[in-house]
């Protein structure tokens, strides 16, 4: 969400934010609305506010007759009269305002000037880390999969359709030894605070983050006012939501396990093969709280500890800078991190690593105090994967398959798993 400030201030920026996104044909006609709403706004104020000045200096005007028992008849009509016309006054405001929250919720964050202009042929490769296998014989991770009766496609979409998977003995196993491997570097080595969190949340849960209300036909929806969380990101930046933070206490580090819930997975028939896109799947989060002028550093710092599984991991991969038309809806700036799967030929996107500046803070209102005595300020907040169990698999099947069939446990792993082969 967007400070009104921006509307009265700097839409300029607002616009170049937007036309830098590619959206300013959709987005210019709501901002030009936003605009218009908050000029009403701030016109039924003045108005509220004079009239609320008038019938005061009447009431008073009415308690001196009386007290001089002089006749106030016509005046407390007038009071009575202002007093409606203040209440209908205030139902045009709390419309106006009404309207212009809901259009606010409706634009996406301003991508920061380091983001490059341009679409998804705009992104950018940072850096790099390893050596792809190349794809040569390489047999996609479903075949392998199912091979060694670890990956059961058929099954998965018996129970619950398609775009759902079974993992069955050491390939449950090594679900398990992801989430104890990912989460223990995070805690004991990159130092967040692990949490256990509800996976339904409530929609003030889902708006504050930014899933809602746009994103609301991709989510599952429990009830009316509870949904099955998309990330962890949800319930872990929503923990501090409507409260203010000592500056002492940032930056802040969590990290989280939690299955991950998208309707939108596999969409198009796109990917739909294996674990490449599943509507259900597990997942180590980091979210990350800083002060503003710190946010950048830690960007930096988030994406390197997500970087970290895949090289204890040995899975050779990309970072990729997004350009401004292909960063998330919340996102000022983002990396995703691709690993290399040789047996689809493909890199495929484990991790996604923003800031959001101030955006979610806003709709959460997340705020910390500088010191005190001093006025509360927006918290910055940052997430990434660390990292997505699905993809994160298939480059293990796929980079570690031998010729017999056969997978070779990465070493990070083995203490974990207990084996050093599947087979």
């Amino acid at each position: 969400m967007h400070d009104l400030k921006l509307l009265r201030d700097n839409v300029a920026a607002l616009r170049e934010g937007m036309r830098r996104r590619q959206i300013l044909d959709v987005a210019g006609p709501l901002i030009d609305r936003a605009e218009g709403l908050d000029r009403e706004r701030r016109s039924l104020l003045a108005r509220i506010e004079e009239r609320k000045a008038a019938r005061n200096a009447a009431s008073q005007e009415v308690a001196r007759r009386k007290k001089a028992k002089e006749d106030a008849e016509a005046l407390i009509a007038e009071t009575r009269a202002l007093g409606d016309e203040i209440a209908a006054l205030e139902r045009e405001y709390d419309h106006a305002m009404s309207e212009l929250e809901r259009l606010q919720y409706e634009l996406p964050n301003i991508p920061l000037p380091d983001v490059p202009d341009g679409g998804e042929e705009a992104n950018t490769v940072v850096r790099t880390w390893g050596e792809p296998r190349p794809s040569d014989g390489v047999r996609p991770h479903w075949e392998v999969g199912a091979k060694l009766g670890i990956l059961d496609l058929e099954r998965g979409a018996k129970i619950s359709g398609s775009g759902f998977v079974v993992l069955r003995g050491l390939g449950a196993r090594l679900t398990r030894a992801l989430m104890s491997f990912m989460l223990d570097l995070h805690t004991r080595e990159h130092g967040y605070e692990e949490v256990w969190v509800p996976f339904l949340v409530n929609r003030r849960s889902m708006t504050g983050t930014g899933q809602l209300p746009k994103f609301e036909e991709d989510a599952y929806a429990a009830t009316d006012d509870l949904f099955l969380i998309p990330t962890a990101e949800v319930p872990v930046t929503n923990l501090y939501r409507d409260e203010v933070l000592d500056a002492s206490a940032l930056p802040k580090a969590m990290t989280a396990y939690s299955p991950c819930f998208r309707r939108e997975a596999g969409a198009h028939g796109k990917d739909t093969r294996g674990l490449i896109r599943v509507h259900e799947f597990d997942k180590v989060e980091l979210v990350r709280y800083s002060v503003p002028e710190e946010s950048p550093a830690q960007l930096e710092l988030l994406t390197g500890h997500a970087e970290a599984v895949l090289q204890r991991l040995g899975l050779p991969y990309r970072v990729v800078l997004l350009a401004a038309g292909d960063t998330g809806f919340s996102s000022a700036k983002t990396y995703d991190l691709e690993v290399w799967a040789p047996g689809v030929g493909k890199w495929l996107e484990v991790s996604s690593c923003s800031t959001f500046t101030d955006f979610q803070a806003r709709r959460a209102n997340i705020r910390y105090r500088p010191g005190p005595g001093e006025k509360p300020r927006f918290v910055h907040t940052l997430n990434g994967s660390g990292l997505a169990f699905p993809r994160t698999i298939i480059a293990v099947l796929e980079h570690y398959q031998r010729p017999d069939g056969t997978v070779t446990v990465p070493e990070a792993l083995r203490p974990y798993l207990g084996v050093d082969v599947l087979a």
